[in-house]
C-alpha cells in the first residue's frame, strides 16, 4: 500500500509516477486527499471530546450524587458520550472510504522504470545463442508423447483443459529440476520453507492480490480461503504484524510449492501443452530487507535466477518491465525469459521484483533500527524457478535427431541418466 502521507504531501509527484501504469482519473488522488483531511479534522474533534469525556470522572468524584450539579454533569456526560460515539462512527466510515481508495492503487514505480505496457518492455541482456538444428524439430508435446514424458489427455480427463500430468522420465526430470533449484538455494544460505497451500483473505491482502484481483485465484467454497497462486503469497506473511531488529535483516527464504492459477483471459493459439497451465511447480525466492538493502537484494535475486538458467545451458534474455506490465505491488521487475525453439519465442520463467515497502505497509511488517526508530521492511520476490515453461525449453532445446533428449549436466546426478530415449 502507498503511504497516504506521500500522496497528501507530494500529490503531483505520485500522480506523475502512477501515470506510467494507470489513468489519472482512476487514481482518485484528490478524493483521497479530501478524505484524509476530513478524517484528520473529525479525528481531532473526536480525541478532544474523548478527553473531555474522561475528565468527568474526576469532576464528579467530589460532588454529592443527589445535588443538581451532579445531575447536570450526568446529563452533560450522556450528551457528550452520544457525540463521541457519533464522531467515532464518522472516523470509522471515513477510514474505510479512504482505505478502499488507497488499497487498490498499485505501487509507485521506481523513477527509472518507463511508462507503458508490455510493448514498452526493454531487453537489457541476451545470453547465449539460439539453438540451431540440422533436422526438423518437434515441439514439446510431440516429444513428450513419443517419450512418454507427459499425459495431457488423462490430465484433461481428470481436471479439465490446461492441466498436465508428468509421468515416467518426465516426472523424474521435473523432480530433478526441483532438486537442482533447492540445492542451489541451500548452498547460497537461504532457508527452506514449506508453507500451507491454502491461505486466508488477510494473507492475500498483505500480498497485494486482494481485493482488486479476487477473481484471479481459486477460492474454497463458503470459506475466506484460497489456493496460493505462488509461494510468495504465503512468504509475504511470515512477519505480518511483527517487528524485527535491523541486525537480523536481511532474511532470505525459498519455498517449493505447486501454484494454482485461473489464468483468466485468452490463450494464444500456440500456447499448448505446458506453456500456460492452471497448476505448475515453482521454487520461489524471497527476501525481507532494511530499506537501504533492497537494491542489493534485487541484484542478488536476479543473478541467482540467471545462474540457474545459464547452468542448464539454455538461451535466455533479461527484460526490464515497463510500469504497466509490472504486478500491482512491484516497484520494479526484471523477467528472465527462455527461448522456446518450436514456436521461436521467449517466455518468462522467473520474475524478479522489488516491492519496496508496499506489502510491508499492508501487513504491518516493520523493523527497529539501532537508534530505536521503527521503519517498514522492504520485501522482494523472485522465481527460482518455475518449471513448466522451463521444461518446454529443456525438452525442445536438447532434442536429438533420433528423438531422444540429452539431459543437461547439472541434472544428471538427480535423474541418474544422461539421455532420455524411447524404450
Amino acid at each position: 500500500m502507498i503511504d497516504i502521507k506521500r500522496i497528501v504531501e507530494n500529490k503531483e509527484e505520485v500522480e506523475k509516477a502512477l501515470s506510467k501504469r494507470m489513468k489519472v482519473e482512476d487514481m482518485h488522488l484528490d478524493e483521497i486527499i479530501d478524505l484524509y483531511n476530513k478524517r484528520k479534522e473529525v479525528l481531532k474533534e473526536y480525541e478532544s471530546k474523548r478527553t473531555q469525556q474522561n475528565s468527568f470522572n474526576s469532576r464528579m468524584a467530589g460532588i454529592e450524587r443527589d445535588s443538581e450539579e451532579f445531575k447536570k454533569l450526568v446529563s452533560d456526560l450522556k450528551t457528550l458520550s452520544q457525540n463521541v460515539k457519533e464522531l467515532e462512527r464518522n472516523v470509522d466510515e471515513l477510514t474505510q472510504k479512504l482505505t478502499s481508495l488507497v488499497e487498490v492503487l498499485p505501487n509507485i514505480p521506481d523513477e527509472d522504470v518507463v511508462a507503458g505496457q508490455k510493448e514498452a518492455n526493454q531487453v537489457i541482456k541476451v545470453i547465449g545463442e539460439k539453438p540451431v538444428f540440422d533436422f526438423p524439430i518437434k515441439d514439446h508435446v510431440e516429444l513428450g508423447d513419443s517419450l512418454g514424458l507427459f499425459d495431457l489427455d488423462r490430465a484433461v480427463k481428470m481436471s479439465g483443459n490446461n492441466f498436465v500430468m508428468y509421468k515416467g522420465w518426465g516426472a523424474r526430470l521435473e523432480w530433478a529440476l526441483l532438486n537442482y533449484f533447492i540445492n542451489a538455494h541451500l548452498s547460497d544460505g537461504y532457508e527452506m520453507v514449506l508453507p500451507p497451500h491454502i491461505v486466508g483473505e488477510r494473507s492475500g491482502y498483505t500480498a497485494g492480490q486482494l481485493p482488486k484481483f479476487k477473481d484471479d485465484v481459486y477460492w474454497l467454497k463458503d470459506l475466506d480461503q484460497f489456493l496460493i497462486p505462488t509461494a510468495e503469497t504465503a512468504l509475504d506473511n511470515l512477519f505480518r504484524d511483527e517487528i524485527l531488529n535491523e541486525k537480523d535483516l536481511p532474511r532470505k527464504y525459498f519455498s517449493y510449492t505447486p501454484c494454482y492459477r485461473k489464468e483468466a483471459g485468452s490463450y494464444r493459439a500456440n500456447e499448448k501443452g505446458l506453456i500456460r497451465v492452471h497448476q505448475f511447480n515453482k521454487v520461489e525466492m524471497y527476501q525481507y530487507t532494511a530499506q537501504e538493502g533492497s537494491d542489493l537484494a534485487f541484484e542478488e535475486l536476479l543473478q541467482k535466477a540467471e545462474r540457474l538458467v545459464a547452468n542448464l545451458g539454455l538461451h535466455y534474455r533479461v527484460s526490464k518491465l515497463a510500469a504497466g506490465d509490472c504486478s500491482a505491488p512491484a516497484a520494479r521487475t526484471y523477467d528472465v525469459e527462455v527461448w522456446l525453439p518450436a514456436i521461436s519465442q521467449y517466455y518468462e520463467v522467473s520474475s524478479v521484483s522489488n516491492v519496496r515497502d508496499y506489502q510491508a505497509r499492508r501487513g504491518n511488517m516493520r523493523y527497529r533500527k539501532e537508534d530505536g526508530s521503527i521503519e517498514y521492511m522492504h520485501t522482494l520476490n523472485a522465481s527460482g524457478l518455475a518449471t513448466s515453461r522451463l521444461m518446454v525449453a529443456l525438452v525442445e532445446t536438447y532434442q536429438q535427431r533420433d528423438g531422444s533428449i540429452v539431459v543437461p549436466d547439472v541434472l544428471r546426478k538427480y535423474i541418474g541418466v544422461d539421455k532420455i530415449e524411447k524404450k
